[in-house]
């Protein structure tokens, strides 16, 4: 079983409902497998300021959380040691600790800790 598991879901740009779907069958499926992360890979879009993936699938994660079908969600530009979440989520998951996303800020990923 890997701990970890990233889910490109920018890849042949769905639109945002398309995404959501993919998203939901990603995390249901991790959940069966026992997978700890699901890292999205959802970009930030082409403008610079932020796209509709990046910002509708946040929304999403947050309902999510509220709902108690994930445990937590982390952007990637807050992954950083010096996010207390993040820092219990290294604890739970280790293998977190090499991601070249961590401390980098990239604002076009996700982290999901799964429940």
């Amino acid at each position: 079983m890997n701990a970890v598991r990233t889910f490109n879901v920018e890849a042949g740009l769905p639109s945002l409902d398309d995404a959501r779907k993919s998203v939901m069958a990603q995390i249901k499926q991790a959940r069966r497998e026992r997978v700890a992360v699901l890292k999205v890979i959802h970009g930030y879009g082409s403008s610079g300021k932020g796209g509709t993936l990046c910002f509708g699938l946040r929304k999403s994660f947050g309902l999510r959380k509220k709902e108690g079908v994930i445990r937590d969600y982390i952007a990637g530009e807050n992954f950083s040691i010096f996010n207390n979440t993040v820092l219990d989520l290294l604890e739970a998951v280790p293998e977190l600790r090499g991601d070249p996303d961590l401390g980098a800020a990239n604002e076009g990923v996700t982290l999901i800790w799964l429940k």
